[in-house]
């Protein structure tokens, strides 16, 4: 454990799920390319986003039940194998269908990738240096956005779709070599122990991590953090910057890059704080939250176009959501045997990304409605108006709060189980609080 050769499975993993990052991306860059190759309405060209999440978001389970069975390793590069099929049907797609096709295997794909490397830590690795591990392996994957932000947008931009497309599979392609060569699943000498001996008793495992007040917290935690950054990123913060505000698309990808940025300073923060204040994660969850809704609030109440500070400020919270997200697998981690780890990673994972397909699907079908209406009213249409998207992205406030309701009845579900099974009373934030200051003043 915590040998040479796991710091090496965990970099040629990491690398994998970075290229899976930028797969999962690559549309977001090119969305106003889609709106000009394929010619659709807005939920139309939505749907190539919102497949490939509930493809992703599907395959959570069956990929948790199939990694506590196969191990971590057979699923990686099988989801690696996907996105190569899945750019390659993209780049060649001649109508939406074909894309929307090419989404499926690049959701089906990515779905395989990232709960297989936190297995992989939880399996090489021991201690408090796992949720920073994981904090870490979240970052690194994150700079898969840099590459299709900047390199894949350039070529996207210079050459057209076609070779964009194809570049971007053959990095996969080269992840998937990689892969092969160095990817374990576990230290040599290590029992299979932790494997399922059969998808039954796999499908049992699953159940038991279903059942379990804590991976239900996770689930919410991640649904709540992770899903406004995946709606911004993944499809509609691009149209929303260049048609709503009237940015340049390299102004556009750029802050993509300040997101990615925001996530990698807040990363490492993050996971010490989840190692230091462990009863403390939830309310942590709920602060990222919290600075969520007011930047959005402030964004969509300004009188006018918001000052490019405010959207600055914005994404910056946006992207402290990535990280945030993976609080949610750490409470998978903490209330969850090894055994049933892939299982439990699987039901969080699909969280933040089922509430960001919701989210991306009702925000296209809301532009639609209001450019009919505009229409109907005799004006010309303005599909990507910028009043119109301060509407559609009200939808978030109803998406996340339902999520916050969740999030706070698991944690009382989870609290009591720990005071009646391990005997630890959580008080609240402000109790806590109270007495450190009554402690510190008293010394």
């Amino acid at each position: 454990m915590n040998s040479r050769r796991a710091w090496l499975i965990f970099s040629v993993g990491a690398f994998v799920y970075l290229v899976a990052v930028m797969q999962r991306t690559s549309l977001g860059i090119s969305g106003v390319a889609a709106a000009d190759r394929f010619d659709s309405s807005a939920a139309a060209l939505s749907s190539l986003a919102v497949v490939q999440l509930l493809v992703y978001a599907a395959m959570q389970i069956p990929v948790g039940v199939l990694i506590d069975r196969f191990g971590p390793r057979a699923l990686m590069l099988a989801g690696t194998a996907l996105m190569v099929a899945g750019q390659l049907f993209m780049a060649f797609a001649p109508s939406i269908t074909l894309a929307v096709v090419g989404r499926i295997l690049v959701g089906a794909g990515d779905a395989a990738i990232f709960i297989s490397l936190i297995r992989l830590i939880s399996s090489w690795f021991a201690g408090p240096i796992v949720p920073q591990l994981s904090q870490w392996a979240g970052n690194i994957g994150q700079l898969g956005q840099v590459l299709s932000a900047v390199p894949l947008a350039w070529v996207l931009h210079t050459f057209g779709w076609t070779p964009a497309f194809v570049s971007a599979a053959s990095v996969s392609v080269l992840a998937l070599l990689l892969g092969i060569i160095a990817l374990r699943d576990r230290p040599a000498g290590t029992p299979e122990g932790h494997r399922a001996s059969s998808l039954a008793d796999a499908i049992k495992h699953l159940r038991g991590a279903l059942k379990r007040p804590g991976t239900q917290l996770g689930f919410w935690s991640h649904y709540v953090t992770q899903s406004a950054g995946t709606v911004f990123t993944m499809f509609w913060g691009i149209p929303f910057l260049v048609f709503g505000l009237g940015y340049s698309e390299q102004t556009a990808a750029a802050m993509l890059l300040v997101l990615v940025g925001a996530g990698m300073v807040a990363g490492p923060i993050i996971g010490i704080l989840t190692a230091r204040f462990p009863l403390r994660r939830s309310t942590l969850v709920l602060a990222i939250v919290f600075g969520i809704a007011v930047a959005w609030t402030v964004v969509l109440l300004w009188p006018g176009e918001p000052p490019f500070w405010v959207i600055c400020v914005l994404v910056v919270v946006l992207g402290i959501g990535g990280p945030g997200s993976l609080i949610g697998l750490d409470f998978a981690r903490t209330f969850n045997p090894l055994r049933s780890l892939g299982s439990a990673n699987g039901i969080v994972n699909i969280g933040g990304f089922s509430a960001g397909f919701v989210m991306i699907f009702l925000i296209g079908a809301v532009l639609d409605l209001l450019d009919q209406a505009r229409q109907a009213a005799g004006e010309p249409s303005d599909l990507y108006s910028a009043d119109s998207f301060r509407i559609a992205f009200v939808v978030q406030y109803a998406v996340i709060g339902f999520g916050v309701v969740m999030l706070l009845r698991a944690r009382g579900r989870t609290r009591r189980q720990m005071r009646h099974e391990e005997g630890i009373e959580v008080a609240p934030i402000w109790v806590a609080l109270s007495r450190r200051w009554r402690h510190s003043r008293g010394h």
